[in-house]
Formats: structure tokens, C-alpha cells, sequence
């Protein structure tokens, strides 16, 4: 079997790629920069520039399967203009992708793409599985509606979709974690707002885990890539200062403070989302990371 993947060089996606190749899949990706272009049977790189609307097609060759992990992170100051690339690299890259595909000959099976649980409206409550059909009145959520209208065109060339929302990423040099682990080290660390809201996380193993299991078990439709076990965010802060053995005496940032220093982009620390990974288990996955200390202490 061969894939193709977008944002193949980036924290998920370096970590698909491994796992893909330890099960003896062949890689095609696709990359912005020609220096990272490499031609090995086992690992194919292919030219793209989304902007521009140029794209190697003969990165579709043989390749049963697309996962589409590329995208601008979020964690950059939200600017107007850069508002628009975060919408843009994750739609416009898509639309490349359709296409291509429609004005060829090659035959794609599958396509699976990255999503975010940034779609479902902040609650302390509400437990939010995949059949939620309100959307968040916020920047991300109108980016996560619009990243997956953008994949569910593929079911226009006859080829199945799955979509995987995922919490937020624990890894260990990536993502969120080192920024919320550094201040803790120092003695500084504290939680976001009331700390109350919730943060349904996912090891960066089990994100893997559950992109190759939809493809190897040609799952469609969508799921939420969590671990059964969501905590609230000062729990996590907890969590996070008892692996370091460090001590938390700070008091909680204010929501206000927060909003004051990262404008609109503060709704990614004070969102609260609580969602199910009832529908990935129910389809046979297998957490190993599905307890937040276990996590952690395999990643600190």
C-alpha cells in the first residue's frame, strides 16, 4: 500500500510516517520546499506550492490513500491576514488536492482529514460526541466547518471520508505541552481562567495510532481523536507540576489578562470542550495512553 500525506514533516505528521513505515507502507508527501524533496521507493517527496495552485500530480501515483494533515498552526498572533492563511492552508491545499484529482486519470480510494474538536461550542457541561451538529460562534469554529466541507467534497470522486477531530496534542517536543511545562519548571506555572474548563487531550502516539488504524480498518465518517480520560485544565497544570515535582502557588491567570495579551486567540486556552472517545473505541481502537499521569510520564 502507498500513501500520500500533506504536512508529512510536521508533528502528527512525522509521527504517522514512522508508524506507517513500521508497517510497511510507502509514503508519497508532499512539501512547499524543494530541498526536502527525497526520492527513495519507500519515501517520495513531491513538489507543491498551494498558493500558487501548482502541484506535482505524479504524487498520485499508486498511492491508495491521501491523509491531509497540512495546516497553519494556531498559535500565532490571529491578524486578519493571518486569519486567512490559517483558514487557507487547510482549504485551499484541499481544493488543490479535488482538483487535480478530478482533471486526471488517478484513482484514490480514500481520503482522510486532520480536524479539530475547536468545532464544538465551549461548555463545562456538555459531554460533545460526533453526532453535535451546533458549531462554535468563534474563529475556530468557522475554521474547522470550513476545513471539513473542504473533505467531504471527496465523496464527489467516488472516494470515502473520514475525518479526524482531534483534542489537544501532548508530545514531547511539539504542540502544547512544552509551552505549559516550561513555566511550571520555573516555579511559575499556573492554570488559564477558572481553570475549570476541559481539555480533552490525545498522546501524539495515540493520534498516530487512530489516523492508521481509520485507514487499516477503512473507517469513514467522522471521530474525535481524544483519550477517554479528559481532564480540566488545572488539573493538567496539577498533573504536569507533580511529574516535574514542582510546586504551584500562583494564582490563575485572569481570563481578562489573557484576553488582553492574545486578543481573540485566548478562546484556545479558555474554550472548554468535554468529548467522547466512545465512537473510536466502539470501532476496535485500543488506547495506550488513555490516563493523563501515564501520559505524561512517558512524555516528561
Amino acid at each position: 500500500m502507498r500513501v500520500l500525506i500533506t504536512g508529512a514533516t510536521g508533528l502528527v505528521g512525522t509521527k504517522l510516517t514512522k508508524l506507517l513505515q513500521n508497517k510497511n507502507i510507502e509514503i508519497n508527501y508532499l512539501t512547499t520546499s524543494k530541498d526536502k524533496v527525497q526520492k527513495s521507493p519507500e519515501f517520495r517527496g513531491f513538489f507543491w506550492d498551494p498558493t500558487a495552485g501548482q502541484i506535482d500530480d505524479t504524487c498520485f501515483e499508486g498511492v491508495d490513500a491521501i491523509f491531509h494533515l497540512a495546516g497553519a498552526s494556531i498559535a500565532k498572533k490571529w491578524t486578519s491576514e493571518y486569519k486567512k492563511e490559517i483558514i487557507e492552508s487547510r482549504t485551499k491545499t484541499a481544493q488543490l488536492l479535488y482538483k487535480t484529482l478530478q482533471d486526471s486519470n488517478y484513482m484514490v480510494s480514500r481520503f482522510i482529514s486532520s480536524s479539530a474538536i475547536g468545532v464544538y461550542p465551549s461548555s463545562l457541561e456538555k459531554l460533545y460526541t460526533e453526532d453535535e451538529k451546533a458549531v462554535d460562534d468563534s474563529f475556530l469554529g468557522e475554521v474547522v466547518e470550513r476545513w471539513e466541507a473542504a473533505a467531504w467534497e471527496f465523496e464527489g470522486l467516488d472516494m470515502e471520508v473520514a475525518i479526524v477531530r482531534t483534542g489537544l496534542v501532548l508530545a514531547e517536543e511539539g504542540g502544547a505541552l512544552p509551552k505549559m511545562k516550561d513555566p511550571v519548571a520555573l516555579n511559575a506555572g499556573t492554570a488559564f481562567g477558572s481553570g475549570k474548563q476541559w481539555q480533552s487531550w490525545i498522546h501524539i502516539e495515540d493520534l498516530a495510532g487512530i489516523y492508521a488504524y481509520v485507514l487499516e480498518m477503512q473507517l469513514t465518517g467522522v471521530y474525535n481523536a481524544v483519550a477517554p480520560n479528559p481532564v480540566t485544565n488545572k488539573e493538567l497544570i496539577k498533573h504536569i507540576a507533580t511529574q516535574l515535582d514542582k510546586s504551584l502557588w500562583l494564582p490563575n491567570v485572569p481570563a481578562v489578562a489573557l484576553k488582553l495579551a492574545l486578543g481573540e486567540m485566548a478562546t484556545v486556552l479558555l474554550s472548554s470542550q468535554l468529548v467522547s472517545s466512545e465512537k473510536i473505541q466502539n470501532a476496535g481502537y485500543k488506547f495506550r495512553y488513555k490516563n493523563l499521569a501515564k501520559a505524561l510520564e512517558d512524555l516528561l
